[in-house]
């Protein structure tokens, strides 16, 4: 994918002297700014994306220790929890299932996506923020710019380097849920040049143990007049994580190295939504990459290359029982076994270029290519394809017949070309188009369009459109003896045409707002349809959905002391084919921060964030998810003695009963829904050298 080129430093973006946009990096470090919507850093509201940007500061000024805690309060974007091991999913603008492929996370721009099942996988764990320095987010599309995935929208994590982190900083966290953890960072920067920054972040928890009424085997004792279920009991969401990143690097070079090792994961409701206490994942993630950029080739040309590999590994460490001891009538003593593990390698080459010396134009253009190989594919289970008894625990990661999933792999090639026209002094025309080529699904091509119009010094409008795509994962492509669906080889990628307006304004040096207006239309979406035979699920492309909604954002600086962040996000969303509301996200959510210096060195930040009520699919039953409130309290200090400094943070502070959705199906398994984390307290000690 295209690698974010910053401009030089007095380099003229659009070959005109007197443009807007023609601003150094010490100006634009100055204002909020913005490389994710572009491929170049840009002014926030002369982004050619409804875009948001997320720096170290305001992740310290909300007492976030994890990214999703960080993503809830962008507008448009909610956070929620996956029947798949409780999972993150990062719903924009209510676009959700069960794999949330619809979005799609980059890691310093090389996307953190595995080609198994369109996510981050079903054992992410959660991501540490110590290591971010900023998270620049788009709502809506980017497929032309970034490919695949680049779809409902793309949220960019950005890693600290040896700029960022001067001397050395040890740090200690200790909070509910037997919640410990500890941090080192450290930055230098070498006689030759060549600047070094490690960070090293770790904590165990053993995860919120709220209560799940009724399950999935709840419904089975049912019809077979068992008892065996484990509801009422508490959901697993124990997992230890250890992250750690490498950054070294010169003005022209670039090295990263990047582990998420999540071990002792907890299942979450189970992963067929049938309390397992004990199940427990592990997954690692292993990136690098290294970039070498040379500048002025030719004069205004820009070109970069970059080499990445990318391996991820999900697998049990113990036996994963997907219903209890005793399930179907006893037929399972030691419980309904299945143990799926799997590993993945990637690799990418991306060229991308520059060029600005066409008068009133900036043209970036890029090609690449990416590898993807799914291997040792494993399984063991107690179960044959008929879901008969083994008698035992059984092995079959050699048998085609049996094991869950066959190994496959992926090629992709891709061409992009941009052109960033100011055709007036106060008009920018940003146009592109991507080709996509991949080996399995075939080709796509993805068009986008910004009209940018500084209308006044202090007001921007914007009109938008974009095409993206979300590429079919190998699961639901080649899925086999899978209980739940099956893949589907025909399938065609995902399709979303996405219309917008914006307007920014700078109302005086103290207040900023912002709002947007969308629309969107979805085609050859993929469901899995309910089919004749022993498995009741195909992935297939049907029928299409749209959606529109409106978010609005604004910023206020009271008092020298006191500052006010607030948003509003609307969103509507329903089939094509029958009217039906698509359910399962909130339509309307409300977040407002305070960030109160109290006295010098001292700050009293305090979040509200409220979600309304989400209606359920049309099949379900059940009544719309109440709404709920969450308060969040911060006191941390800046400078307190000698390098110490300390936060504190109480979370969900009155105690509201927050519960995230859980999926239809017929019974349905957890009709309560998924409880999440009451009130909770975290503490931080640390130490700057």
């Amino acid at each position: 994918m295209l690698f974010c080129t910053l401009v030089p430093a007095g380099a003229n973006a659009t070959g005109q002297e007197d443009s807007f946009w023609d601003t150094s990096l010490e100006e634009l470090g100055q204002i909020r700014v913005v490389s994710i919507a572009s491929g170049t850093e840009t002014p926030l509201d002369k982004a050619a994306a409804i875009t948001s940007v997320i720096s170290a500061e305001d992740i310290a000024a909300m007492g976030a220790t994890d990214l999703d805690q960080v993503l809830e309060t962008v507008p448009g974007l909610h956070v929620n929890r996956s029947d798949q091991g409780f999972s993150s999913k990062y719903v924009f603008r209510g676009m959700t299932s069960s794999f949330n492929p619809q979005a799609l996370v980059l890691i310093n721009g090389i996307p953190a996506t595995t080609m198994m099942f369109g996510n981050r996988t079903t054992a992410w764990g959660g991501m540490p923020i110590k290591a971010i320095e900023r998270i620049e987010v788009i709502r809506g599309p980017g497929s032309a710019l970034y490919g695949a995935d680049a779809y409902a929208g793309v949220i960019n994590i950005i890693t600290k380097s040896s700029k960022d982190v001067q001397g050395a900083i040890v740090g200690a966290r200790t909070g509910s849920f037997d919640t410990h953890g500890g941090w080192v960072e450290s930055g230098t920067n070498l006689d030759s040049g060549v600047g070094i920054s490690f960070i090293l972040e770790y904590q165990e928890t053993n995860g919120w143990r709220e209560t799940i009424e009724r399950d999935a085997q709840t419904n089975f004792d049912e019809s077979f007049g068992t008892a065996v279920s484990l509801a009422p009991g508490p959901v697993n969401t124990s997992v230890d994580q250890l992250d750690a990143r490498l950054d070294m690097g010169t003005d022209n070079w670039q090295f990263r190295a990047g582990l998420q090792d999540r071990r002792n994961m907890g299942t979450g409701p189970g992963v067929a939504q049938a309390l397992d206490p004990n199940g427990r994942f592990s997954s690692r993630r292993f990136n690098t990459d290294y970039s070498y950029r040379w500048q002025d080739v030719t004069d205004g040309l820009d070109v970069e290359a970059r080499v990445s590999y990318f391996n991820i590994t999900q697998e049990p460490e113990n036996d994963i029982a997907l219903y209890p001891p005793g399930a179907f009538g006893g037929a399972f003593p030691e419980g309904f076994i299945g143990n799926p593990g799997y590993k993945e390698r990637q690799v990418r080459f991306d060229l991308s270029s520059i060029y600005s010396s066409f008068n009133d134009h900036r043209v970036l253009s890029g090609v690449g290519a990416f590898w993807a190989d799914l291997y040792d594919v494993s399984e063991s289970k107690n179960f044959n394809p008929d879901f008969s008894p083994k008698g035992g625990v059984e092995d079959v990661s050699s048998d085609p017949s049996q094991v869950w999933m066959p190994e496959e792999h992926r090629v992709n090639y891709y061409i992009f070309v941009q052109d960033e026209w100011q055709f007036a002094q106060n008009w920018q025309l940003v146009s592109g188009v991507r080709y996509d080529h991949f080996s399995d699904f075939g080709n796509t091509v993805n068009p986008r369009t910004a009209l940018i119009w500084a209308t006044t010094d202090t007001i921007t409008t914007k009109l938008l459109y974009g095409r993206a795509f979300r590429a079919p994962s190998l699961n639901e492509l080649y899925a086999a003896n899978n209980p739940v669906a099956l893949g589907n080889p025909d399938l065609d990628a995902e399709s979303i045409d996405t219309f917008e307006i914006a307007l920014s304004h700078q109302v005086t040096s103290d207040i900023l707002y912002g709002i947007n207006l969308f629309y969107y239309v979805i085609d050859d979406l993929i469901i899995a349809t309910p089919i004749p035979g022993r498995t009741s699920k195909e992935y297939q492309n049907s029928g299409k959905r749209r959606g529109r909604g409106a978010e609005f954002e604004t910023t206020y600086q009271a008092l020298e002391n006191l500052k006010i962040i607030a948003n509003y996000a609307y969103q509507y969303s329903k089939k094509s084919n029958g009217g039906e509301l698509v359910g399962e996200a909130p339509n309307h959510q409300i977040y407002g921060r305070t960030e109160w210096r109290v006295v010098p060195g001292w700050f009293l930040n305090t979040q509200v964030n409220w979600v309304g009520e989400q209606k359920r699919v049309a099949e379900d039953s059940r009544g719309p998810l109440s709404d709920y409130t969450t308060v969040d309290l911060t006191l941390r200090t800046e400078g307190l003695w000698r390098g110490l400094d300390l936060s504190l943070s109480v979370r969900n502070a009155f105690n509201d009963d927050v519960r995230d959705p859980s999926p239809y199906a017929d019974p349905i398994p957890i009709p309560g829904d998924f409880p999440m984390p009451g009130r909770n307290i975290i503490g931080e000690l640390q130490y700057h050298f």
